[in-house]
């Protein structure tokens, strides 16, 4: 019987007491759920992580205007800015995560992961970082495996859904993950990477899902940035021996519990929050006056 991930707690104390790393429950767990062997798994993790790559470099390269007009090439105006704010390593992992967003936005081709909404964080992080230090995708791979164990725990405790825990538990815990994934392909123990995910959830605890038009584009896109930048905080604390405080689980544990506390209205329902501010509502009524396709009445006869 496979590990079930229900808890970061058991999950090294499966380790430990098996001699196994990180990433090879989840491996045995994708056995068991899927019957695929291992390379066959990896194979289609780095399949994943070409499409990552592809969606950064798509929507760095090439127009990226929404329907609505309210994505229009941010990635693409960050990346090339003359103002940096700290770092040229720095601008473009906002440009990254956004232009794999913007793609999403674009209805272009993306790796939900964990969610459509949270698709530019992990392709932002994990580029940025293969740059950065030179991880080859071998290493990437394992890299996404750990933040699938990361995923399959908070969904199982939590939520990975905006419409269920607010955004705290779409970009909230795809930044967890991508954190967790940093710290473990950066050499890190796995104390440290619990320790990443938890700062990290801490946050973006509370965290409300508030689509402008109940489009997956405001203020969803540049939260995908935040949220990157959040993921690399959180693993420089943690890999600095920076202690959370706040063991891992009971962090989780906290966003279910603020999940299950918020109101609808800031829940994916577009009610509450920044679609409900008055140029949130104008954009609404325009979006969806511009494409509300006008029927002819069934009782009058075609001209």
């Amino acid at each position: 019987m496979a590990f079930g991930f229900q808890d970061f707690t058991a999950w090294k104390e499966y380790c430990e007491e098996n001699n196994v790393s990180l990433i090879e429950p989840v491996i045995e767990y994708e056995e068991h759920q899927k019957g695929h062997d291992r390379e066959y798994i990896f194979d289609k993790l780095k399949e994943a992580f070409s499409v990552m790559k592809d969606a950064v470099k798509t929507g760095l390269e090439e127009n990226m205007t929404s329907r609505s007009g309210m994505i229009n090439n941010g990635a693409k105006k960050v990346y090339q800015s003359s103002h940096t704010v700290l770092s040229s390593e720095f601008q473009q992992l906002i440009a990254r995560a956004l232009a794999a967003k913007e793609v999403n936005s674009c209805m272009g081709r993306i790796v939900a992961a964990p969610t459509a909404g949270a698709s530019g964080i992990l392709p932002g992080t994990l580029v940025t970082l293969q740059e950065i230090h030179h991880v080859d995708d071998d290493k990437i791979a394992e890299g996404l495996l750990v933040g699938a164990g990361i995923g399959l725990i908070i969904e199982k405790r939590a939520s990975l859904a905006g419409a269920v825990g607010g955004c705290q538990a779409e970009t909230g815990s795809a930044a967890a993950m991508a954190s967790g994934a940093i710290v473990y392909c950066l050499g890190g123990t796995t104390d440290q990477v619990f320790n990443a995910v938890a700062i990290t959830i801490q946050c973006t605890l509370g965290l409300v899902c508030d689509p402008v038009a109940g489009l997956v584009e405001v203020p969803c896109v540049v939260r995908n940035a935040s949220a990157a930048a959040i993921a690399y905080s959180s693993a420089q604390i943690s890999l600095s021996q920076v202690d959370a405080v706040i063991p891992v689980d009971e962090c989780v544990d906290a966003m279910g519990e603020v999940g299950q506390s918020m109101e609808a209205r800031y829940k994916e329902t577009a009610l509450g929050g920044l679609a409900a501010t008055p140029t949130g509502q104008r954009i609404s009524k325009e979006v969806l006056i511009e494409n509300i396709e006008i029927l002819p009445d069934e009782d009058e006869p075609d001209n």
